[in-house]
């Protein structure tokens, strides 16, 4: 299942990088051939709290939702989907990958990544190619948070599939959906200088109504 949802326009390189030299210019920086005087910026935002969740009554059928995140969207888009599922009566719990998770006991497992180098995190990678297995013989989905390529362009839905490249064939029988992600200075880090990924606003595209959606239907 692609559950891609409706919306705004995606954001390509070229125009993320026109924007910031726009932003830079106006503050006076040397961006795009223009010479300012330097000026303060932003502090960097806190670290990121990876943080485990409980939804649900205990009774019902366990769901593990297993997560890793590199900037912190991933966290919340978690949480929501184990809200989601508590409400229709499962036992969720939501854990870190960091933290080695135990599929032990669960009726059914997601496993969800934020994309950096166009790919799933390597724990993430990691975690499903050492639980195998186990989300083979199991009901199982995966969920993938990511910010480009979220068009409906044939180029856009090819390199949005080959954000599961590494996962994927390890679980073919897995659902799987796409979610809009959240673009800030963390995220910028991985492929701008810094002095760039500063002046970055933070940009969400996250459609939570999409996200409760999914969830709405999964294991139905």
């Amino acid at each position: 299942m692609d559950g891609n949802q409706a919306s705004p326009k995606p954001l390509s390189r070229r125009s993320f990088l026109k924007a910031g030299c726009l932003a830079a210019a106006a503050v006076g920086l040397t961006v795009c051939g223009g010479a300012g005087a330097v000026v303060a910026t932003r502090p960097d935002p806190p670290p990121v709290e990876l943080r485990s969740f409980s939804f649900g009554q205990r009774g019902g059928d366990k769901v593990l939702i297993a997560y890793a995140s590199a900037t912190g969207s991933t966290v919340d888009v978690a949480a929501t989907i184990g809200a989601t599922l508590g409400e229709r009566g499962f036992a969720v719990d939501v854990q870190p990958i960091v933290e080695g998770p135990s599929l032990s006991g669960y009726q059914a497992v997601l496993v969800g990544s934020p994309v950096h180098g166009a790919h799933w995190l390597p724990e993430a990678v990691d975690f499903v190619a050492a639980s195998q297995a186990e989300l083979n013989a199991l009901p199982a989905a995966l969920f993938t948070v990511h910010f480009f390529s979220r068009g409906e362009s044939e180029g856009a839905q090819k390199r949005r599939m080959a954000y599961l490249d590494r996962v994927r064939p390890l679980v073919p029988q897995a659902d799987f959906v796409f979610f809009g992600g959240r673009f800030d200075r963390r995220t910028t880090a991985y492929g701008l200088p810094t002095w760039l990924a500063r002046l970055t606003p933070t940009m969400d595209v996250r459609d939570w109504d999409a996200i409760r959606t999914w969830a709405q239907a999964l294991f139905a």
